[in-house]
């Protein structure tokens, strides 16, 4: 495996910026990528602006792979001036024009802060226009957001701000009742490196968002379209998140190949059901891919029925992305409503999705589906819009990219025979080489030439389609959300009256799977809403709390005296949180 390496990132004035742990694209497999057109030397600072010369941004599918090119024959033209680019919360109508002011607009105001090319901004927003603006601000000044969720809390943005180095954070002043301010203040005392807090909304003796829009744009040094465009977050088993890099070239092709994936265009409209820090809701093509090829996004409160199915209608939405649970609560709510979803494609990945509520989508709320499997490390598949039903329902399609290199192997790392499980092993022009500043991570998570482990157990049918059968990683995966046991474990063990803890998921009817807690206990025993307190007060986000809590004699052990959750799991065929006892409350 290519070791971690420093990339110094020069500034025209002579002064340097140097970024370390980033694992590069080794130089021949760049070379490769550039010359078959997947990487295109666009930064993503450019969203919002025509390409270059005024050409279009053209995506051409060749076979089952998409690949990005220049020329041919156009099928997105970037909107630009008065079209419509975000539809906010609030109802206001952001257009391409006025998001692009904002964005040069906030860039300078970074600068004149002093936030450089190559500064790391931990940013916290809910779906909110900001955010793009935010973003798109960083891009072009060449800072580096690290995307932190609206969910966070001081364990996790202190986390991410002391190990990102972060000179700058930019959060709302509230929302769903929480001040985020507050957590500002808390998280600042430990982060001696973090200089400036910006504030969407009332400052509350911050640098107020509002203030730095009042700069004039300028001319800025900005990046290479290799250098780093922003950090995701991956949820995985050692604990707190580990940062996962995405450069310019890499997200620019993603953005584009999964636009054209799911027909997305200048006429579509993107509703963002999820957290637009999340990779499907960001890029998969989300927010930046919807902007990217000139389409609309409606950044809703939430995404219930009674909030977005007149939207559905009146915004003539093409395009959203749900887990499974709220797949079945729109089904569930529709005879409630008079909406048509018939002109809807509904995105589904990251979880579980049953063949009966995949069918449904179908024929009980007239829309149609797209199944993907995807990780913001990057690999991502999917079904063709044309695919048969049957394939639509009962796997998650084929690979973005001709260029992804897929491996199926054994627990010694050998390759398993057409059609058996294993584990998915992958590398390509969109998938990282390594997590940053994690050398012993990526001894493991990564083969000695660049195969990124996944940890999911997958076998291919024979016609070329991947079905998921499980995973490997010790990650509880909650309608979506990613909760490390590690995590929860870490902070469990400091608990005076918890002798021995495992965390494991457990099957749940309405999100799929949520945490477990198994104790071996102290007096006084705690309970459950003992267990959620305490972890509140750790500072951990409410979507990690456990749902259920249960006090046992001793933790099973493997022949190589491990704790055995699997035989954890079996012991809760169907676990209850019930009423209060001595082990559940």
């Amino acid at each position: 495996m290519t070791p971690p390496v420093r990339i110094v990132v020069t500034i025209p004035d002579g002064r340097c910026d140097e970024l370390d742990g980033v694992v590069p694209f080794p130089p021949d497999f760049a070379a490769r990528y550039r010359a078959a057109g997947y990487w295109r030397g666009r930064v993503l600072g450019d969203l919002l602006r025509p390409s270059p010369g005024g050409d279009s941004v053209a995506v051409v599918a060749g076979g089952d792979s998409v690949a990005v090119v220049a020329g041919g024959d156009s099928v997105a033209v970037v909107a630009g001036g008065d079209s419509v680019a975000v539809v906010d919360p609030a109802g206001r109508r952001w257009a391409y024009a006025e998001l692009d002011d904002l964005a040069d607009r906030f860039a300078a105001g970074l600068a004149d802060l002093g936030v450089a090319r190559g500064d790391r901004v931990v940013v916290q927003l809910p779906n909110i226009a900001e955010f793009a603006v935010v973003s798109i601000g960083c891009y072009r000044l060449g800072a580096i957001p690290v995307y932190g969720l609206p969910g966070h809390r001081q364990r996790e943005i202190g986390y991410l701000i002391r190990h990102s180095d972060a000179v700058a954070y930019v959060v709302a002043d509230q929302h769903q009742g929480f001040r985020y301010p507050e957590l500002a203040r808390q998280v600042r005392r430990e982060a001696p490196a973090l200089r400036h807090v910006v504030v969407v909304g009332d400052p509350d003796g911050f640098t107020g968002y509002a203030d730095l829009l009042l700069a004039e744009p300028r001319e800025l040094p900005g990046p290479d379209p290799s250098d780093v465009a922003f950090f995701l977050l991956s949820g995985g088993t050692t604990g707190l998140p580990k940062l996962i890099p995405r450069t310019h070239d890499d997200y620019a092709y993603q953005l584009t190949a999964t636009a054209r994936a799911c027909g997305m265009d200048e006429h579509g409209c993107y509703l963002a059901s999820l957290p637009v820090a999340h990779n499907a809701a960001l890029g998969c093509p989300g927010l930046l891919g919807t902007l990217a090829v000139g389409g609309k996004v409606l950044l809703p409160p939430n995404p219930s029925p009674d909030e977005v199915f007149e939207l559905i209608g009146s915004e003539r939405v093409t395009l959203t992305t749900l887990m499974p649970p709220m797949v079945q609560m729109w089904r569930d709510a529709l005879e409630f409503f008079d909406v048509d979803l018939s002109g809807l494609l509904i995105q589904v990945g990251s979880a579980h999705l049953s063949p009966e509520l995949a069918r449904g989508i179908y024929t009980e709320m007239g829309s149609r589906l797209t199944h993907w499997f995807g990780m913001a490390e990057g690999i991502l598949t999917y079904t063709r819009l044309d695919d048969p039903i049957d394939v639509i329902v009962h796997t998650q399609g084929r690979p973005l990219a001709e260029a992804d290199e897929i491996r199926v192997v054994d627990p010694e790392g050998a390759d398993v025979p057409p059609g058996e499980v294993g584990e998915l092993l992958t590398r390509g022009p969109y998938t990282i080489r390594g997590y940053y500043r994690a050398p012993e991570v990526n001894a493991t998570a990564f083969t000695a030439d660049g195969f990124l482990r996944t940890g999911d157990l997958v076998r291919f049918t024979p016609d070329g389609n991947m079905v998921v059968e499980g995973r490997l990683k010790d990650v509880i995966n909650k309608g979506g959300e990613k909760i490390t046991a590690a995590e929860l474990e870490d902070v469990l063990h400091l608990h005076p009256a918890l002798r021995r803890v495992a965390v494991v998921g457990v099957p749940d009817p309405v999100m799929g799977e949520v945490p477990c807690v198994f104790a071996v206990c102290a007096e006084p025993v705690p309970t459950l809403r003992d267990v959620r307190e305490y972890l509140r007060e750790a500072g951990v986000a409410g979507y990690k709390l456990p749902d259920h809590f249960e006090v046992v004699d001793s933790l099973p052990r493997t022949t190589v005296g491990k704790i055995d959750k699997n035989r954890l799991r079996q012991s809760l065929s169907a676990p209850s949180s019930g009423l209060p006892n001595p082990g559940r409350g």
